[in-house]
Parts: C-alpha cells; sequence; structure tokens
C-alpha cells in the first residue's frame, strides 16, 4: 500500500521516514449503533488476531458509540462488539499500519426488537444464531455453518447468517460462494455496509482488485449522501496510491458530512505531498481545532503545522 510522503527537507525536520516505515503499528476506529443509528455507549470492543499467535486488544465505545484502539498489531482480526441488551455482532477486518483502519458501523439490534419482529420461534433462532457465532469466533467453521444452514432452513430472510457464512467461507479461500453468501446479505439488506466492505474485501483478498474497486463505486453510486461511504470509498483510494481521487472523494464527503474531522487530516497530509504548503496548513490546523479522537494522528498533524508553519 502506498503512503503519503512529504519533502525530503521536511522528512529530516520532522525525523519521520514515511508512515510505512515509522508505524509499526496501526490503529482501529468504528463506531457501534442501535438499529435506528443512534449511539451505544459502553459497547465492549474484542479485537482478536486471527494470524497465528495470540494477540488481542480490548476497548468499549464513549457516549457517541466510537471506539478507537491504537498500537494495533497489524494484520487479520476477528471484532466482536457485545452490549447488554443487544445482540452482539462481529466482523473480520485487516487492520494495516499506519493511517486508521475505518472499521465499519455495527448496527446491534436490541433484544426487544428481535423478539418482537420474530415471531414464537425467534427465541430458539437467537440462541441457534448466538451458538453459531461463538463457534465461529473458536475456530469450529464446519460445525457453524451446519448450524446456520440449520437457522436458514426456519428463517431464509436473515442477512446476518449470510454475512457469517460468507465470513467462514473467505476463511477457507471459498471465494465464490463466500461472494454469493455476501450478495444475499446485501439482497436482503441493501444499505448493509458490513457486507459491501465484507464483498469488497473477498474480491480483493482473491487478486481482483477490479471488482473490489467496483463493489465500493457502486455502494457509492447507489447512496451518494452517504458521508461514510464516500469516506471509506477515500480511503481505498488512498491504499491504492490514488492521490487526486482520494482528494475528490475526501471533498464529496466533507460536503455531506462536515463533522468527520478525520476528512480534514487526511486532506491535510495529502496536501503536503502535493507541496501546498498554505492549503495544508489550513486543513491540519482546521483538525486540531475539531478536538478529533485519534490521538496518533493529531500527533502526526501537530508535528507537521509546526514544520510548516513559517519560522519568525
Amino acid at each position: 500500500m502506498k503512503r503519503l510522503t512529504i519533502t525530503l527537507g521536511l522528512l529530516l525536520t520532522l525525523g519521520l521516514l514515511g508512515a510505512r516505515a515509522e508505524a509499526q503499528t496501526g490503529t482501529a476506529r468504528g463506531k457501534v449503533l442501535d438499529q435506528d443509528g443512534k449511539p451505544i455507549a459502553e459497547a465492549k470492543v474484542l479485537l482478536e488476531y486471527q494470524g497465528g499467535r495470540t494477540q488481542n486488544y480490548e476497548t468499549e465505545t464513549n457516549k457517541k458509540g466510537e471506539f478507537i484502539q491504537v498500537g494495533v498489531y497489524p494484520g487479520p482480526y476477528k471484532i466482536t462488539v457485545t452490549r447488554d441488551g443487544y445482540q452482539g455482532s462481529f466482523i473480520a477486518l485487516r487492520i494495516s499500519i499506519g493511517d486508521p483502519t475505518i472499521v465499519p458501523d455495527f448496527r446491534l439490534v436490541s433484544a426487544k426488537a428481535v423478539a418482537a419482529a420474530a415471531g414464537p420461534s425467534q427465541g430458539e433462532i437467537r440462541s441457534q444464531f448466538e451458538k453459531a457465532s461463538k463457534l465461529t469466533q473458536q475456530g469450529q467453521l464446519d460445525e457453524a455453518e451446519a448450524l446456520y444452514k440449520e437457522i436458514l432452513a426456519k428463517a431464509p430472510s436473515v442477512p446476518e447468517v449470510h454475512y457469517n457464512l460468507g465470513y467462514i467461507y473467505s476463511q477457507r479461500k471459498d471465494w465464490t460462494t463466500a461472494e454469493a453468501e455476501f450478495q444475499k446479505a446485501l439482497e436482503l439488506r441493501p444499505d448493509y455496509s458490513d457486507a459491501v466492505i465484507a464483498l469488497a474485501r473477498a474480491y480483493q483478498d482473491s487478486g481482483n482488485e477490479a471488482k473490489a474497486q467496483e463493489t465500493i463505486d457502486k455502494a457509492v453510486a447507489a447512496a451518494p449522501s452517504d458521508g461514510k461511504l464516500l469516506f471509506n470509498l477515500a480511503i481505498f483510494h488512498v491504499n491504492a496510491g490514488q492521490q487526486q481521487e482520494a482528494m475528490e472523494d475526501f471533498l464529496k464527503a466533507e460536503a455531506v458530512d462536515p463533522s468527520n474531522a478525520e476528512i480534514q487530516y487526511h486532506l491535510g497530509t495529502i496536501l503536503v505531498g502535493q507541496n501546498k504548503v498554505p492549503e495544508a496548513l489550513a486543513r491540519l490546523e482546521k483538525y486540531v481545532a475539531m478536538s478529533p479522537s485519534n490521538p496518533q494522528n493529531l500527533a502526526t498533524a501537530q508535528a507537521l503545522i509546526q514544520a510548516l508553519k513559517p519560522k519568525k
């Protein structure tokens, strides 16, 4: 993944070697919301490394439903969110070095809503789903797959079941079946952003970069006013080294979601790489003034501001 760079003189001033060279850990940042989009505070977030070593991290959400975990060893993770009174959820995601990895929003359904919507067999289905999720987390994929299929025989229109099956097939690198399950989840819930990201990841991990790009682009085209999707598209371009495309999408995201401070950070660092010092300073100073919650990006922005400001 290509990273943003600044001029050699500035690198020497800051003592930086570039994001990839200096940063040996990553950052995970995301939100936990209820089914109505309202933040859920004090939700437990567990990050479990899936790369063959024990490396776990635990945090929880603030009053805005936000969480951030810094100093994360890079690689594949299973991220699980739980909260009393809600049905838990998890996703698979790769944490990258350097810039924060944006975790797709978790949307937890309250236990009351699940019970009210499902009918008399919901208690059994919920119990089976929780058992299947636990088996998946424990790596017992065959047993989890069988249980998910039992659920689908009774309730075939549960998008989370198709999503979790897609995750299982992704773990096995059965990309064709994983794709079918993620697409089924999206058919049942077109705004299921977790499934969009997972589908794009499956394409990317299977070597189909063009299809991954197409999937992200299509999601944004279907919801052009969704600031989160636009921001994620911009991050996709950053990771692909497409700085101009990233700039354009960050500006679009800013237009619909000006409260997202991280947009200012990324615009500022892109402008630094383009040696547009006044514009970069304006963006970075605005970022700091917005009291961002990402300490790593905040420290970088403050260092850049000091280096870029004209010396008196």
